[in-house]
């Protein structure tokens, strides 16, 4: 009697069966040679139809995130930190110091330049030569740092990109993030140096603005040298001969109006081309308290510093799908 109960709540399979759309099936006409009558889709239950549009609206979304850069670091925060910190403690592994030579380093640069400036007074008619050289120092080791380290990015990795799904981008990212702490960390020794010798400051909102716009420039550059370096093999050593001419023409050991007064008045803007000019203007006006070019040079050199990220971004994303078959 249970048993017979039981079986009698339950409706018959029939019953549900009766209910399904039947989709009748047409005959294979591809070996035939005749041409396949266009068919009306099948008509679906209500039901069926609302879980294949919403699947769809799911799957658009998920496109449009997998698409979307701050999804993937949303998503992928937790191995983009890994890697940092994977970075920075392979950079001094094996050291007795340790992290400490992030600290001892600016500290002996800044002791040898005193030294040798002093030596062979070389001071371009400024008393404030060593500081001012010192600025630029620090801040061009950033960018040739990140630069040089952006070269392995990917073909340094190829077991983990043959064989992990993850945006790639990371690995480049967190090379430049790593240099970028360092040079923070510089900062703070060149802060402390600049106040030993009593040097009056300027604004220093310009230290963030100018800290995050070459953070952008040295990840666009990461990207591109990173990408190219899959493909070309001698982008190695053709990186040292234009970080050599790039360093030149840019006022790190010499001073902006050294380099303005070479040009034709029409043409002064033609240095902040360089994006290296006018965040080296930016930096030295907040830490020396020099003056400011004009709005519209600062203006090009960060216009060019945010388009090489822009340039970068596109061509690693047009690329990146060729990296497994090239490594």
């Amino acid at each position: 009697m249970r048993f017979a109960s039981w079986r009698a709540r339950v409706p018959p399979l029939q019953k549900h069966l009766r209910t399904l759309p039947v989709t009748p099936i047409m005959p294979d006409r591809r070996h035939t040679g005749e041409a396949r009558p266009a068919e009306a889709p099948p008509a679906r239950a209500g039901r069926v139809g609302c879980w294949t549009g919403a699947r769809l609206r799911i799957t658009w979304s998920r496109w449009k995130n997998m698409a979307n850069p701050f999804y993937d670091l949303t998503r992928w925060r937790d191995l983009l930190a890994l890697l940092v910190r994977r970075n920075l403690r392979i950079r001094y592994k094996g050291s007795s110091l340790g992290f400490l030579w992030s600290l001892m380093t600016p500290t002996l640069m800044i002791l040898i330049y005193a030294l040798f400036a002093r030596i062979m007074r070389f001071n371009m008619g400024r008393r404030d030569y060593l500081e001012f050289l010192m600025v630029g120092m620090v801040v061009w080791q950033f960018l040739a740092t990140c630069a040089h380290d952006a070269l392995h990015a990917i073909s340094g990795n190829r077991t983990v990109i043959q064989k992990t799904a993850f945006p790639r981008f990371i690995l480049p990212l967190a090379q430049v993030l790593a240099n970028a702490v360092n040079f923070v960390l510089t900062l703070v020794v060149l802060l402390v140096f600049l106040l030993l010798m009593r040097v009056p400051f300027g604004p220093w909102p310009w230290v963030p603005i100018a800290l995050l716009t070459q953070t952008a420039l040295c990840f666009g550059l990461a990207l591109i040298l990173a990408t190219a370096h899959v493909f070309f093999r001698d982008t190695e050593h053709i990186l040292g001969v234009a970080l050599l001419a790039w360093f030149f023409l840019t006022p790190v050991f010499y001073g902006l109006s050294f380099q303005l007064d070479r040009l034709p008045s029409g043409y002064k803007w033609l240095a902040f081309l360089n994006p290296m000019t006018g965040l080296l203007s930016a930096y030295r006006a907040a830490f020396l308290n020099e003056s400011l070019p004009t709005t519209g040079t600062m203006t090009i050199s960060f216009a060019v510093s945010w388009g090489i990220l822009l340039l970068g971004w596109n061509v690693f994303q047009r690329l990146q799908i060729r990296f497994a078959d090239e490594l």
